[in-house]
């Protein structure tokens, strides 16, 4: 019997798509959800609520761990009618936000997956991957070389 690494989800399908969506924006998330032919019923298991974590760091990212700060993280839990469960946990303070992430968890467990991975979460996908690809170009344009130049005329 294997066991799987401690950094490793073990269901990484699910990690993907709720990354997608705590990253997703909640106007995002609603416009997404108004696009579906129905909007599901659900209840809260935990209505969304703020807290801290705390966020480690590594030096050089392979060094010993450091307590980089603090930092606002919503969570929610729902429940579909169907029964099924879904979580979320988001960066910031956005309670809106974490309710539709849990709500989209939970209908990414059903059988509206495949569609919903083929219309929502790859739409997405596809404009946080364009906003990080912007970020980049945008980064790489204030990109200073620095050089320096040795002089003959220097003694060692």
């Amino acid at each position: 019997m294997s066991h799987a690494s401690k950094h490793e989800h073990p269901n990484p399908a699910r990690a993907r798509w709720m990354g997608i969506f705590a990253r997703a924006s909640a106007a995002d998330l609603q416009k997404a959800l108004d696009g579906l032919d129905a909007v599901p019923a659900y209840e809260f298991l935990r209505r969304p609520e703020t807290g801290l974590v705390m966020v480690r760091g590594r030096s050089g990212g392979t060094g010993n761990p450091f307590n980089f700060g603090e930092m606002s993280v919503t969570r929610c839990a729902i429940r579909l009618a169907e029964g099924v469960t879904g979580h979320s946990y988001a960066a910031g303070r956005d309670m809106k936000k974490a309710e539709l992430a849990a709500v989209f968890d939970a209908l990414m467990q059903t059988d509206r997956r495949m569609t919903l991975e083929t219309g929502v979460v790859a739409a997405l996908a596809r404009k946080q991957a364009e906003a990080r690809a912007l970020k980049s170009r945008k980064a790489a344009a204030t990109k200073v070389e620095f050089f320096t130049m040795v002089r003959g005329d220097n003694p060692l």
